[in-house]
């Protein structure tokens, strides 16, 4: 973590929200942030549809499979040889075999056996971390082009938590016994411990699906989303081809219907199914370079990354991570809330989410603005780098140079957030 805080403290800036740029911000984060030869840039961001998990289209493809569009897609973009890509990385969370799922998916992609590839397992923020391990890389001259990735098939994989033994001891340490608490658990303890209604949650769940539906019916996710084509076995046993295209996950509903719902995971409790990210099965990928590399190839710079933070919290109230992260984060960049544009919140309990929201005073405008997990589903490795696409098709469609947050709690105690700017249209 030193040496990513070393190696990102050098990264750069943007205009502040609203329809007219603030001359002093502006030039002040240009100041803080001059662009150098050095910086890692972002040149295409993609991700497949996010399915439902275990009755969605995808229950029966396999995480390798679903890196194949992704990683086709960001080479397409960009129009790089597969046998230019000199590393990659992907997040996963519950794949049992998570290196060989990664290496057979670049192959059934075209990328060649000379480029090494490797899993990176942080939890929710696996996709992230895989990302900011690529960048890393290049920041630190290993590599001029590479991708970050994130993967997983919470349908096929969600039960190999059972596999392995655990270790006695667990059991004698406090902290250490906390990080066995169910995550739903952890929700419950985030709304009692800060004092957040079901009302609240359900009312910030409404908003996460009208936000998302919103988007999908104008077309918002279209540029950002790889169509996938797949099989899938009818109820009479007999297999079919379907090209799946949209996220499944969005649904219409009120505020009365989510009141309704029973508590999941506590009696008496607040969290639902309805103000709870989904369980769900995608994948995406980042194909990201040394800014003199894609000036040398004449690639666009979608986006460039300007800083990242990984904090520790408590694992019984994991979910306040985003509220420690981003704080740091914007230490570490001399930035404030005022001057992002957008945050991408992981929603993986609204209790979490809307606590962050809150403890940090962030406008609501500003966050998850074509909704969240809720809405969307959280595939666990995939989210960290579907976010980013997701971040940056919605500041390029907004026309202007602007920052972005990527954020997210993850299991066992953590946060992550990740300062993104979207350097404004070629």
């Amino acid at each position: 973590m030193e040496r990513l805080r070393v190696t990102f403290s050098h990264l750069s800036g943007v205009d502040t929200p609203g329809d007219a740029p603030n001359l002093v911000t502006t030039a002040a984060a240009a100041k803080r942030f001059p662009d150098s030869a050095d910086d890692v840039v972002i040149v295409s961001a993609r991700r497949t549809p996010i399915a439902k998990g275990n009755r969605g289209s995808f229950k029966e493809t396999f995480p390798d499979d679903l890196l194949v569009p992704v990683f086709q897609a960001v080479l397409k973009d960009s129009k790089v040889a597969p046998e230019d890509v000199q590393d990659i990385c992907v997040g996963n969370v519950g794949d049992p075999r998570p290196a060989v799922s990664a290496r057979t998916g670049q192959f059934f992609s075209g990328i060649p056996e000379t480029t090494p590839i490797h899993s990176v397992n942080r939890q929710c923020s696996s996709g992230l971390q895989a990302c900011m391990n690529i960048a890393g890389a290049i920041k630190t001259g290993q590599i001029d082009l590479g991708i970050g990735a994130g993967v997983e098939s919470m349908t096929m994989h969600r039960n190999t938590s059972a596999l392995a033994p655990l270790n006695p001891a667990v059991f004698e340490h406090d902290l250490a016994r906390q990080v066995l608490i169910p995550m739903g658990m952890t929700s419950e303890n985030v709304a009692e411990k800060y004092g957040i209604t079901r009302e609240e949650q359900d009312q910030f769940a409404l908003l996460s699906q009208q936000r998302a539906g919103r988007a999908q019916q104008t077309g918002a996710f279209d540029k950002e989303i790889v169509p996938v084509t797949t099989k899938l076995t009818d109820k009479d046993g007999n297999e079919q081809t379907v090209t799946v295209a949209k996220d499944e996950g969005i649904r219409p509903t009120t505020l009365e219907r989510l009141l309704k719902l029973k508590p999941a995971f506590k009696e008496g409790g607040s969290t639902t199914a309805g103000n709870s990210s989904q369980v769900s099965d995608g994948a995406a990928a980042v194909l990201m370079a040394r800014r003199s590399e894609a000036s040398r190839r004449g690639l666009r710079v979608f986006g460039v990354v300007r800083g990242y933070a990984v904090v520790g919290c408590p694992p019984d109230i994991m979910g306040i991570g985003p509220a420690v992260a981003i704080p740091e984060l914007l230490k570490k960049t001399g930035l404030t809330i005022d001057d992002i544009d957008v945050f991408e919140i992981n929603e993986a309990f609204a209790s979490q989410a809307y606590y962050t929201v809150r403890k940090l005073g962030i406008p609501s405008e500003k966050v998850n603005p074509l909704g969240g997990a809720i809405a969307l589903g959280h595939p666990l490795g995939c989210t960290g780098a579907r976010q980013i696409a997701t971040l940056l098709h919605e500041l390029e469609r907004r026309g202007k140079r602007a920052f972005g947050v990527v954020s997210m709690c993850m299991g066992t105690g953590m946060g992550a957030a990740c300062l993104i700017e979207y350097p404004g249209p070629a």
